[in-house]
């Protein structure tokens, strides 16, 4: 089946791509506003985009109603932004998180989640996500009436002890961060999974 898709109507390409681009890591995002209100929401639109200098992008829809969610304009507002990684351990709490609550409404407390300060920026980070990425805003693509790319520049990384293999040479246990991932539909998500490993060629090489 061959799908242009100037033809159809967005919601009909978001279910094709939302079901097909998986699984999609998810971040988990704290933002705080100008006069310090907190905010947590998960986006499932993310990934690493560099590394000189280390980048990561998150793609933000608005309500054509109600317009940008808390995340999207507190990260224009004040620049800043944590990225927490979603353990299978902290998957209820960040599905709390999900609520389509009023302006204003603190999503970490209603989720009872507690927080710890970040180093280098304002928003807190989660406690007991595995990694957290103090972002500050690098910048933002309006990429449509109702959507928004905002790149962020990693300023910070924090990494749990108990997840390295060796912290002076950044080997990471990967496994052992058990992170969960978005699939398809209104509320599927992965965990787990087999794993498999392949060396990468070299040209020349037999």
């Amino acid at each position: 089946m061959l799908y242009e898709t100037s033809a159809y109507p967005p919601e009909f390409t978001y279910k094709l791509l939302t079901a097909t681009i998986t699984p999609r890591p998810i971040a988990w995002i704290t933002t705080q506003s100008a006069d310090g209100a907190r905010n947590a929401a998960p986006y499932s639109f993310f990934n690493m985009m560099g590394d000189n200098p280390p980048i990561v992008a998150v793609g933000m829809m608005r309500d054509p109603v109600k317009g940008f969610k808390d995340t999207c304009s507190n990260i224009l507002a004040t620049g800043e932004f944590v990225v927490n990684l979603v353990p299978v351990a902290l998957a209820d709490q960040m599905n709390a998180t999900c609520v389509n609550a009023p302006a204003g409404v603190d999503e970490l407390d209603l989720a009872g989640l507690e927080t710890l300060s970040s180093v280098r920026i304002s928003p807190p980070r989660i406690k007991g996500a595995p990694v957290n990425l103090e972002c500050t805003l690098h910048s933002a693509v309006v990429t449509g009436p109702h959507q928004t790319l905002a790149i962020g520049r990693v300023e910070v990384i924090h990494i749990a002890d108990e997840m390295l293999l060796d912290a002076e040479r950044g080997h990471v246990d990967n496994g052992k961060l058990d992170l969960i991932a978005r699939l398809h539909g209104s509320g599927l998500y992965q965990k787990g999974g087999e794993r498999f490993e392949m060396t990468r060629p070299v040209w020349g090489e037999s």
